[in-house]
C-alpha cells in the first residue's frame, strides 16, 4: 500500500526507476547480453548491485511515501533481485550480498510478526475501547487500535480485511440505524443491486471456470477459487457496510461513508460552508452511491482546514471538500442547519 507523491519530481523518479530496471534486465537477460557483458564483469555487477540496492530504493522513496521499514525492505529486495537477475557465473564473487538481503528481509518480517503479536495482545483493550465509543465498527475500529499501536500499513490492511469479514459474515442480524440524526445514502440508488449482480457474476464464473481449470491445473483452479470466494465475501461486506452505515450527526461529529472504500468523521465546528448544488473541486471526495447513471451531488461541504478521510485498505487522504447525494436532502438540510447553529 504505497501513496505516490504528488510532485513532478515523483513522476521523473518513477521514469528513471523504470529506466534503471529495464536497462539491467536488457543487460543480463536479453539476446544482447553475450555481446554487452565483458569477460571481466566484476565492476559491471557491482554497478548493478548499487542500482538495485541503493539507486532503485532511493528512486522509490522519491516516488512514493515510504516508511523506514519499507525502505529497508526494498534495499534487501534489491540484493535478492540482483541475485535472481544476474547470472550465477557473474554474481558468484558477490554472493554474500544475497545473504545480506535475506537477513534484512528476515528482520523486517520479524518486525511485522512482532507487530501482529502486539495487536493480538491488545485485542481485549481494543474491544473495550470500541464499546466505549459511539458509532459502528467502521468508525471505531481504527481509532481504538491506533490508541494502542502506532499506525502501520500492514495493520491498516489487516484491520480493513477484518472489517470486510465482519460485515460480510457477522452483521446480518443487525438493523440499519434509523432516527432523526441519520440519513441514508443508498436507497434511491442501484448500488445494492449492482453488488448483487457482481456476486452472481463471480459465482457463475467460479462454477464455470473452476472445473475447466481443475482439469488443466489443479493449483491454478484452487488459487482462483480462493480469490473468487474472497471477492464474494468483499461484495457481501460492501453491501452490509453501505446498509448499516448511513450518514449520522452525533456528538458534534458528521460521520459519512460509502461501503468499505471511504469514510470520514469531521467535527461540525470544522465545517466552513454548506452549498446546495454548485461546482466541485477536482480534489473533492464524493460520497454518492453508485448507480447506472452518473450521480449528481446535492450538497457540497467545505472545511475550514483539510480533514483526514480513510480510503481503501486504511489509506488516508487530506481533503477540503466533500460532495453528498442522500435519499432525503430536506432532512439533511434541517439536520445540518440545526446542528451547525449549535456549534
Amino acid at each position: 500500500m504505497f501513496v505516490m507523491r504528488q510532485t513532478n519530481y515523483a513522476k521523473w523518479a518513477l521514469f528513471f526507476l523504470v529506466l534503471v530496471l529495464a536497462s539491467n534486465f536488457i543487460l543480463y537477460r536479453s539476446p544482447l547480453s553475450s555481446m554487452i557483458i565483458p569477460e571481466e564483469a566484476s565492476l559491471l555487477v557491482l554497478g548493478s548491485l548499487l542500482d538495485f540496492a541503493v539507486v532503485a530504493p532511493l528512486l522509490l522513496l522519491a516516488t512514493f511515501r515510504l516508511t523506514a521499514k519499507q525502505f529497508i525492505g526494498f534495499v534487501a529486495g534489491g540484493f535478492i533481485l540482483a541475485r535472481l537477475l544476474v547470472p550465477s557465473l557473474y554474481f558468484e564473487p558477490f554472493a554474500v550480498f544475497f545473504y545480506v538481503g535475506i537477513g534484512l528481509e528476515a528482520l523486517v518480517l520479524f518486525a511485522e510478526i512482532a507487530l501482529l503479536g502486539l495487536l493480538i495482545i491488545h485485542i481485549p483493550k481494543i474491544h473495550r475501547s470500541m464499546k466505549n465509543q459511539t458509532g459502528s465498527p467502521l468508525f471505531t475500529l481504527f481509532p481504538a487500535v491506533f490508541e494502542k499501536i502506532k499506525p502501520n500499513p500492514l495493520i491498516a490492511i489487516i484491520l480493513s480485511e477484518a472489517l470486510a469479514f465482519y460485515y460480510a459474515l457477522f452483521s446480518w442480524k443487525k438493523k440499519a440505524p434509523e432516527g432523526p440524526a441519520t440519513v441514508s445514502l443508498h436507497k434511491d440508488s442501484s448500488v445494492i443491486a449492482m453488488n448483487i449482480m457482481l456476486i452472481h457474476a463471480v459465482v457463475i464464473e467460479t462454477i464455470g471456470l473452476h472445473w475447466w481449470f481443475h482439469e488443466e491445473s489443479p493449483q491454478l483452479s484452487l488459487i482462483l477459487l480462493i480469490l473468487n470466494i474472497y471477492t464474494v465475501v468483499y461484495f457481501l461486506g460492501e453491501i452490509q457496510a453501505i446498509r448499516l452505515n448511513p450518514l449520522t450527526i452525533k456528538d458534534g461529529n458528521l460521520n459519512v461513508s460509502i461501503g468499505l472504500s471511504k469514510r470520514i468523521s469531521v467535527p461540525l465546528e470544522a465545517i466552513e460552508s454548506v452549498r446546495w448544488g454548485g461546482k466541485v473541486d477536482n480534489e473533492v471526495l464524493a460520497f454518492m452511491a453508485k448507480d447506472f447513471e452518473e450521480p449528481v451531488p446535492q450538497v457540497i461541504i467545505d472545511f475550514k482546514a483539510p480533514q483526514q478521510a480513510t480510503l481503501f485498505y486504511g489509506r488516508t487522504k487530506s481533503i477540503s471538500q466533500i460532495a453528498l447525494k442522500v435519499d432525503d436532502p430536506d432532512k439533511l438540510r434541517a439536520l445540518l442547519e440545526s446542528n451547525i447553529e449549535q456549534t
